[in-house]
């Protein structure tokens, strides 16, 4: 890990601090002015992941109340008052619970102004100057393969793109980003990484520091060990799910060692006690210096895959209705208390009855301690597997020397399962003033509790009056899409899972269509999950069941191009490529189907429609219990289709392959 030797005369006389627990053993943290004498870790303590479109219902919600979910989530001393904020690099490529559009769906086209990722940055710098920003890739634009799945056989394009990210950042929306990384949980290449710190130095881009490999802490750490040139360009050796160990190799490359993604678990009692414990122990076990919590809020449709994995809930944009859950304020008593620039003191931090502590200085005489006392039964995160352990209630005596014995000590303090359901014991003012008497408090530590012991006073529980009451997807919805200057590239509540679907202004048509919706990705992305062979956009409710849809539709390809609109679609995110439900097909050949699955392998009927190529076309699609028919410009088409399971799902639309294909008049009705 990154240990950097530290000689502050500001800290005056030695400060230490000594704990004992049960058998009194002691564990002893010292501070001393002298270079050499203890080490210090620089401290970024609190992070978020924003990829995977799992934000992608937060820019839908009106005001107030999506500025008050930012607040909850980026203002300091309010809620979770986050130190990083990570953000999907958007390649057009399926990342886990959606699509996010490329900056340059192809080799000839930039445009920085696409998806929600700028508007989610600048939102939390507005309220946060001192956040830290990183970005990373899932997939990219097929363009970059040059015809193959990789996106490092021509390492230098695949360095113009990522550059080319960063410096739009700042060209067009004034943001540093700090932190770049390689491509998430996939390989990583030596040469395109050298590549890539040359080309950042050449374009003056020196302050951005590299994450490798955002996976696992091997093989990273021996390549850098046996590569000098790599071990120079890599600043941070970033792992996935570490559960809170790490390994001898990584601790020998002396780097910085971080959970670039972590957490990612329900985010109820036992997600919030899942994030204590590894927020704490990640550092104590691990020697991690920063945890990033994938998701920052669950703002996508809860029905795919990993729902309500975020710090927070906020999936209803169409009723203003959110949830403050657990992992924000779990995430307060770190990150209100500590600040980029602190450090951590080097200390074993286990309790000698379980549970943890962590201690954290300024080095100008502010101190923080944590300390979790998580059960096994309450802690466990989606991943890795956990094995048992046994907390008991126990007493810890704290001792404070040097500078620190006469710090006067706020404490906040919560039983994450006693106190989560009136969001947590953590107020305005601290829940009770320690006195520190000559240097030593004690404490007496039931299970299943978070103390925060700090010099600081400013700690805070934000709050906004209730939310509005939770309602369903509107059972009777339209878009028309006549929007000149959208705010943001995609229409309201459409969630892409395979390719990108924007707003698009059709000035060769003179007619009704001059403003659309389009499936812009021709060519299929360097994937880094199973993408569909088709396009698809998903809206709506999960549980409907009988429903019409209605949608005017535009075919431009004329050799094989074909679109669809579809019902009860039962999946999404990675697993788009088994959704079933009920597709009716139309192509440019003048030919339709009717199928049960996205791949169009299940045909439930199929026939002659008379459609043609660029010309618009109406299509509806009625579902009812176990039976659907079709109209063709308000005709039947078909009818008498039956369904072997009375199933559910969202609407959506789509395209038979990577193609360009426009969408307009959007209409779904629920009984």
């Amino acid at each position: 890990m990154g240990w950097a030797y530290c000689c502050q005369s500001n800290l005056g006389a030695k400060s230490s601090l000594n704990v004992s627990s049960g058998s009194w053993l002691r564990v002893a943290f010292e501070v001393e002015e002298r270079c050499g004498r203890v080490l210090l870790v620089l401290l970024f303590p609190l992070a978020k992941k924003m990829w995977d479109a799992t934000s992608r219902l937060l820019v839908n919600y009106p005001e107030p109340y999506r500025s008050q979910i930012l607040d909850y989530l980026f203002m300091p001393n309010f809620g979770a008052s986050l130190h990083i904020l990570k953000v999907e690099i958007g390649g057009d490529g399926q990342s886990t619970d959606g699509t996010e559009p490329s900056h340059m769906h192809y080799e000839n086209d930039e445009n920085y102004f696409r998806g929600y990722e700028w508007w989610l940055m600048k939102e939390a710098k507005k309220r946060n100057p001192n956040i830290k920003l990183i970005g990373l890739p899932w997939a990219f634009p097929g363009w970059i393969g040059r015809g193959q799945n990789w996106p490092y056989n021509h390492p230098d394009v695949t360095v113009y793109y990522i550059v080319s990210w960063i410096l739009g950042a700042k060209q067009y929306h004034n943001l540093d980003i700090d932190y770049i990384g390689i491509w998430n949980e996939r390989s990583f290449n030596c040469k395109y990484i050298k590549l890539l710190r040359y080309t950042l130095d050449k374009r003056g881009l020196q302050r951005v520091k590299i994450i490798a490999s955002d996976n696992m802490w091997e093989p990273i750490s021996f390549f850098m060990m046996v590569d000098s040139e790599l071990h120079k360009v890599v600043d941070i050796i970033g792992a996935h799910y570490p559960g809170t160990k790490t390994v001898a190799s990584a601790l020998a490359t002396q780097k910085k060692l971080w959970a670039s993604e972590d957490y990612s678990t329900f985010n109820d009692e036992v997600g919030a006690g899942c994030w204590a414990r590894i927020l704490n122990q990640n550092y104590v076990n691990g020697n991690m210096t920063s945890t990033i919590a994938w998701n920052l809020v669950a703002s996508y449709y809860e029905a795919l895959p990993f729902g309500r994995d975020g710090l927070m809930t906020a999936q209803e944009p169409w009723s203003g209705y959110y949830a403050v859950e657990g992992p924000i304020w779990i995430t307060a008593h770190t990150t209100q208390f500590t600040h980029p620039g602190w450090h951590y003191l080097q200390v074993d931090g286990h309790l000698e009855d379980g549970g943890s502590y962590v201690a954290l200085t300024d080095g100008l005489g502010n101190l923080t301690i944590i300390i979790e006392t998580m059960t096994y039964r309450h802690s466990q995160c989606i991943r890795p597997p956990l094995l048992p352990f046994i907390v008991s209630p126990q007493k810890a005596t704290f001792y404070l020397k040097g500078s620190f014995v006469s710090k006067y000590l706020c404490m906040y303090h919560i039983n994450v399962f006693r106190d989560i359901s009136c969001l947590l014991h953590f107020f305005s003012l601290c829940f009770l003033s320690l006195q520190v008497h000559e240097g030593m408090f004690s404490l007496n530590l039931d299970v299943d509790e978070v103390y925060t012991l700090t010099t600081l006073m400013t700690g805070r529980k934000g709050t906004y009056p209730d939310p509005p009451q939770s309602k369903p997807f509107p059972s009777n919805y339209k878009d028309d899409f006549n929007i000149r200057n959208p705010p943001f590239s995609e229409a309201p509540y459409f969630a892409d899972q395979t390719g990108i679907f924007e707003y698009f202004v059709n000035t060769s048509d003179p007619g009704d269509h001059i403003f659309t919706l389009r499936q812009v990705v021709i060519q299929r992305p360097i994937t880094w999950a199973s993408d569909a062979d088709q396009a698809i956009s998903i809206i709506g409710d999960f549980k409907w069941v009988n429903v019409t849809i209605t949608c005017d539709v535009y075919i431009e390809h004329l050799g094989n191009g074909g679109v669809f609109i579809a019902g009860r679609v039962n999946n999404g995110g990675i697993y788009v490529r088994c959704s079933k439900g009920l597709f009716f097909w139309v192509f440019a050949d003048g030919t339709y189907r009717v199928t049960g699955d996205l791949s169009g392998e299940e045909v439930l009927m199929k026939g002659m429609s008379g459609v043609r190529a660029r010309v618009w076309h109406t299509l509806t699609l009625n579902l009812k219990g176990s039976s659907a028919s079709g109209l063709l410009n308000g005709y039947p088409l078909w009818e008498n289709v039956t369904l072997s399971e009375t199933s559910h799902g969202w609407a959506a639309i789509g395209t038979r392959s990577f193609e360009f294909a426009q969408f307009d008049n959007f209409h779904v009705e629920a009984s």
